[in-house]
């Protein structure tokens, strides 16, 4: 299986966009929390969130499908495949496993708490406060881009509620601040 240090390199070498990486390295830090919280392999959960959407800049009429038949040649397990898949709706590949439902859970969430921080005055995740993220999500006119709906219906897969679920990611997106752009 490739290491989650080849997995980064690929995403790199796949991905020229600063934001769609930044985009990719937030569903990762996500994803690492999840994987934590729920007792599961943090490498394999990390490696599904920094190659979500590797092939979105270069196929965007065939993401996520061209990622995932380089993703399979390159041996990497079905586990993640089927999540990558699963993370786009109209795939129809059914998010059954916690991984899958953790990407797609985090996915559209990791975009809202970006696009919220890059409207602060001093663009850093760490004043960001719940509530205040709360009325960005109810704000449909914020971030139209950001499918609401499925943010809720992640928290539900995941057996939480919206309050928890964008409480968790945003606490593991300021820990990782740094790594994220957005100290």
């Amino acid at each position: 299986m490739p290491s989650f240090a080849e997995a980064l390199a690929l995403m790199e070498a796949w991905t020229e966009s600063e934001s769609l990486r930044r985009h990719m390295r937030a569903v990762e830090v996500a994803m690492r929390a999840y994987a934590r919280r729920f007792g599961e392999d943090e490498e394999l959960w990390a490696m599904a969130g920094v190659l979500h959407d590797m092939d979105y800049e270069k196929y965007p009429d065939e993401h996520p499908y061209r990622g995932v038949e380089e993703l399979r040649r390159l041996g990497y397990p079905e586990e993640v495949l089927e999540a990558i898949l699963g993370h786009a709706s109209y795939t129809g590949v059914p998010r059954r496993t916690p991984m899958a439902k953790a990407l797609f859970a985090v996915d559209e969430l990791t975009g809202l708490i970006t696009a919220a921080v890059y409207v602060r005055p001093d663009r850093s995740i760490l004043g960001l406060e719940l509530q205040s993220l709360k009325k960005k999500f109810k704000d449909k006119a914020f971030a139209k881009g950001v499918n609401r709906e499925e943010i809720r219906m992640g928290a539900s897969d995941l057996g939480l509620s919206l309050d928890e679920h964008m409480a968790f990611v945003l606490e593991a997106m300021k820990g990782e601040a740094e790594l994220l752009g957005l100290k």
